[in-house]
């Protein structure tokens, strides 16, 4: 029996990251527990920061020599030099726009005021409002879990940009997935909506899978293979249409556009979003979105490629659903987590129209948009983790997510304030922030893949969502605070730094993009 070939060598991000995941449950069995909080921070920050140097390194390797497979699957008793996990440009510089959120999600995850209070339930596994609860949080208990479970999930995105195979694919889908599942149940506050997000993630996460799997199930049918390359050949060699391959491909589809919060799949992303732990919330609405759109690209452009014509009708509706969803209804609210929600839901349709555009540029505008996005969103969501509500008698209680509760914060933190401002001018995609840049390139793949009519309708949608995001800017900035009911908590720092480097990147993003742009132009076509 012959092993599979494996490149040890192209493993190195996914092994630190899942390296350090396990080390990091390991800590929690044998460091002392006042000492593990600063153990599994310090770990969790070189683990990333050492996976992007990894990354980075892959990146002149594959320069010089060329996309290669990583691992290759067997067949029988000889090789068959099917690549179930390939590395190639664009599956690195997804990597790289996902470690770069991931390092600025954990600080703000890792984050904690100057009470020593996290955005985490002392003990999860407590029932609301029980005895066992209160015992926990007056022992000082902190849930230092999250840290390995967010590694886990960032190495499940990781995997999920490198998978050429279907049932890789769907391995790398539930290894970010879980530990998604898991953290969103764990906030400090409001435990019991944390822990219904937590329930209907789950739940509709499961469906989402099964739609996924029976479609894996459908293509395996139709090819007798599960990777890429295998499939394709099999489409090249059929003639007329096999009902079979576009049913497969319409249900796997269906999985990740679960996964990237597009209608009608979106129905968990607002709940999610508001129930989960603040910072989570900005981790997961950053890391899902780029790893679900890169393994959506890599699929469409292999598989989807060869039902485009069937497809195309059928992702219209979709992109148009999605950003009209995602403008209305985020313009009637006045939760600032669940405007957000929405705001990523239109966003959704924004990249959507890039991604079906099915050119070779589509795939780095993308690539430059989703960094843009979660730069923006993880700055954002660290924001919202500081800005809190304040009782009669002057006691720091839970985050002020009501929009209302945000007047006159331009007088009151400046700083906070104008990083928040240039988040959601990005968002709007204002010139002179990445935003802009971002939307300027997805909308110029679209009009050059034949899709100028979704573009328009996006630019109108686009304009809509600046009256929400403007909304926020008007309260701060131009309206007086009303008495003291809100404050902003002093913390660690690690937020505050986020914070300001997002919004610094954000700017440079915006005025600078060329060195980016110029450098993920190479990442344009998918090894198979």
């Amino acid at each position: 029996m012959i092993s599979p070939v494996i490149d040890w060598a192209a493993l190195t991000p996914l092994l630190i990251i899942f390296g350090a995941a396990v080390l990091g449950v390991l800590m929690e069995a044998f460091v002392p527990r006042q000492a593990r909080r600063a153990v599994q921070i310090t770990l969790g920050t070189l683990a990333i920061a050492s996976a992007l140097v990894a990354v980075i390194w892959r990146w002149t390797v594959v320069s010089d020599l060329g996309p290669s497979s990583i691992a290759q699957g067997v067949n029988g008793k000889s090789t068959t030099g099917i690549g179930l996990l390939v590395e190639d440009a664009p599956a690195l510089a997804f990597q790289m726009v996902i470690l770069v959120c991931a390092l600025f999600g954990l600080m703000v995850i890792a984050d904690r005021t100057e009470t020593r209070e996290g955005a985490f339930a002392a003990s999860a596994a407590t029932q609301p409002g029980s005895l066992e609860e209160r015992e926990a949080t007056e022992a000082g208990y902190e849930q230092t879990e999250v840290f390995p479970l967010t590694l886990f999930a960032v190495g499940g995105m990781l995997a999920f940009t490198v998978a050429n195979d279907l049932l890789t694919l769907f391995i790398a889908l539930e290894a970010l997935s879980l530990p998604l599942y898991v953290l969103t149940a764990t906030a400090r506050r409001r435990r019991a909506l944390s822990q219904e997000a937590a329930l209907k993630y789950f739940l509709l996460g499961s469906f989402s899978s099964a739609f996924f799997l029976m479609g894996a199930a459908l293509l395996y049918g139709y090819s007798g293979a599960l990777d890429f390359k295998s499939i394709v050949t099999k489409m090249l060699s059929s003639s007329g249409t096999d009902w079979l391959l576009i049913a497969g491909v319409t249900l796997m589809l269906t999985g990740l556009l679960f996964k990237v919060g597009a209608v009608p799949f979106h129905a968990w992303t607002p709940d999610v979003y508001q129930g989960a732990p603040t910072p989570i919330t900005g981790f997961m609405a950053a890391g899902t979105k780029i790893a679900a759109f890169a393994a959506m690209l890599r699929f469409l452009y292999a598989i989807g490629h060869g039902v485009q014509w069937e497809l195309t009708p059928v992702l219209w509706t979709i992109i148009i659903l999605t950003m009209l969803v995602g403008t209305v209804m985020g313009l009637i609210q006045k939760d600032i987590k669940r405007m957000l929600a929405y705001s990523s839901i239109a966003h959704a349709g924004f990249i959507l129209i890039g991604v079906t555009a099915f050119s070779s540029d589509a795939i780095s505008a993308a690539a430059f948009y989703l960094l843009a996005y979660g730069l923006a969103t993880i700055g954002a969501f660290g924001i919202v983790t500081l800005v809190r509500e304040k009782g009669e008698d002057g006691s720091i209680l839970g985050e002020a997510t009501a929009i209302s509760k945000w007047q006159g914060l331009g007088k009151t933190n400046p700083l906070l304030a104008t990083s928040m401002a240039i988040f959601l001018l990005s968002f709007a995609g204002i010139p002179l922030t990445a935003g802009f840049m971002g939307k300027f390139e997805v909308f110029s793949a679209g009009v050059g893949g034949g899709s100028t009519v979704l573009v328009v309708l996006a630019v109108l949608a686009s304009a809509a969502t600046a009256f929400f995001y403007f909304r926020v800017i008007q309260l701060m900035f131009f309206r007086e605070p009303e008495g003291d009911t809100t404050a902003v908590v002093a913390s660690e720092g690690f937020s505050i730094v986020a914070i300001v480097v997002c919004a610094v990147l954000t700017i440079l993003l915006g005025v600078f993009p060329q060195p980016i742009l110029s450098f993920l132009s190479s990442a344009s076509v998918f090894m198979l």
